[in-house]
């Protein structure tokens, strides 16, 4: 298929996977793009040399997010450019390793990588890209699952996807360093088994539970452009392009939509529902955190009684167990405004008891209800990437399709009330117990006169290289703690999480452990900061 003609776009050659065959016709090279996880094959004549064009393709693209692929290409040259120099001396060595069949296809330090640009819309935020990015989803899983293609829709063998760390080698002689511009001939997707969600933008996809006798929790892709990774046991993992990477593809809901709550992540959300141009009426217990939204084009809602009342769909996302309670249950709140056919969707991370409690009083009003925690930061949901985790009505899942994809990135329904908080807090612990063990490390580093800059030289090198691992050492080492995701509500997960764990009986020190940390951070006084200011806890 064809992507079409847009802007040019940063990015660079690497090795295409071994099933994958190049397109008939002109020399193309397989190419993956700075600031996204996305690759096509880019036909020779549309590339160009980086440097020569950099400026001309600045002025072409304003956005932030084009910038952002920028930065990781200075970024990328300017580590490749260091490490050229700290390894000249053993260069030779470093091409006699190669030729062994043991290192055969790395690359040596020295070597000159190509970059090119593919004319994709909006990409995903990248990150500082080293000799070997290491992608931060696919890749790892991907040495298991096999990539399906597009190009051919019958099944094909399987096969391994696209290995980032390994760039492709080019001649000296050959031109390096280039920037592509025109029509790209990029993949076409397959249809899922589901009819797709109608009007859906095509970068944003649905998962659905499906009950099956298999052990397994099987996920099916409802649209289409995505990256597809199978593996033995049926479970489906995606990575998924940037669902507002065209502007004015999804088609908003006439459904009145209402929003509660305009902290780190509702504020995000609620720009991008009415960038998507949809009709949102606000609410915060603040009540002048509305202003800048009332200036965007929503309405006021005076209680969160009158924002249900007054719309057919009202999502909230608030702090705690506690005050997603109070929100509802309290004077003037949500359950006031429960009528028969109004619904709810509650985004907040709450434990799986109080949620069922709060499905139960909604529905008992004739109210129809959805659990959706999200995944991601602050950043995360002013892009409009972050990851939905969805429950209980299944139409309400369906009707709230089009907020999901000015939101989100990807979308997941996990079946009945409960089970989207109990993997939220399942994900947020894993996510919080790295971050402290991401500061024990740093702290230990110091303290062992090692450098720390080294130590996440060597992280994003190797298996652990995330935009997460990245942006939380550089949080650190820069000793900005702004927050992007509360420290206060990531040890509140932590301790829902345990929670969890004692409800049935399985162990969960590590998460025990990292809690306690936590806890000490916020006895210091980091509360307010982001969860990186954990390294706070470590320091003497």
């Amino acid at each position: 298929g064809k992507l079409g003609r847009y802007p040019p776009w940063p990015g660079k050659i690497v090795n295409p996977p071994k099933d994958l065959k190049k397109p008939r016709g002109k020399k193309c090279f397989f190419v993956k793009f700075f600031g996204t996880e996305d690759h096509a094959w880019i036909k020779v004549e549309q590339l160009k040399p980086y440097h020569p064009h950099k400026e001309e393709m600045i002025k072409i693209n304003k956005g932030k997010r084009f910038q952002q692929a920028v930065d990781a290409v200075e970024e990328f040259l300017r580590k490749t450019k260091g490490k050229d120099q700290a390894s000249s001396h053993n260069s030779t060595e470093e091409r006699n390793r190669r030729n062994s069949s043991e290192e055969r296809g790395k690359q040596s330090a020295g070597e000159e990588k190509r970059k090119a640009s593919l004319s994709e819309g909006k990409v995903k935020k990248g990150t500082g890209e080293g000799k070997k990015r290491v992608s931060s989803v696919s890749s790892e899983r991907g040495s298991k699952s096999p990539l399906k293609r597009a190009q051919d829709q019958s099944p094909r063998k399987r096969g391994r996807p696209p290995k980032d760390e390994k760039d492709l080698t080019i001649p000296e002689s050959s031109t390096v360093k280039r920037v592509m511009t025109g029509t790209v001939a990029g993949f076409k997707w397959p249809p899922s088994v589901s009819e797709p969600v109608k009007d859906s933008d095509p970068h944003f996809h649905h998962f659905l539970l499906s009950q099956t006798e298999k052990p397994a929790v099987c996920y099916q892709a409802i649209t289409k452009k995505l990256k597809v990774c199978e593996e033995e046991t049926g479970s489906t993992s995606i990575q998924a392009a940037d669902s507002t990477a065209v502007n004015g593809s999804i088609t908003p809901t006439d459904k009145k939509i209402g929003f509660l709550g305009l902290g780190l992540m509702g504020s995000g959300i609620v720009s991008n529902l009415l960038k998507m141009g949809h009709t949102v009426t606000v609410w915060n217990r603040t009540a002048e955190k509305c202003d800048l939204f009332i200036q965007e084009g929503a309405r006021l809602g005076r209680t969160p009684a009158e924002v249900v009342s007054t719309c057919d769909i009202t999502f909230a996302c608030v702090s705690d167990p506690k005050a997603a309670k109070d929100l509802v249950l309290g004077p003037s709140g949500v359950l006031q405004g429960i009528r028969p056919g109004k619904c709810y969707v509650d985004m907040s991370t709450v434990d799986a008891d109080t949620v069922t409690e709060l499905a139960q009083v909604i529905v008992s009003r004739g109210g129809r209800f959805l659990e959706a925690p999200v995944s991601g930061n602050q950043q995360l949901s002013n892009d409009g990437m972050l990851v939905i985790l969805a429950a209980g009505d299944r139409g309400l899942y369906e009707d709230c399709s089009s907020c999901f994809q000015a939101m989100g990135k990807t979308s997941f329904f996990l079946g009945e009330v409960g089970n989207a908080a109990k993997m939220m807090l399942i994900v947020n612990m894993v996510q919080g117990s790295f971050m402290a063990t991401i500061a024990e490390g740093l702290t230990l580093a110091q303290v062992t006169g090692q450098s720390q800059q080294t130590l996440l030289d060597i992280l994003n090198q190797g298996q652990l290289a995330s935009i997460f691992l990245d942006q939380k050492c550089q949080n650190i080492l820069q000793g900005n703690f702004k927050p992007d995701f509360y420290l206060k509500y990531i040890q509140k997960d932590l301790r829902l999480a345990i929670a969890l764990g004692d409800s049935v009986n399985h162990p969960t020190p590590m998460a025990a452990a990292a809690n306690e940390v936590y806890k000490r951070a916020k006895a210091l006084d980091q509360s307010d900061n982001d969860m990186s200011a954990v390294y706070r806890a470590y320091i003497h």
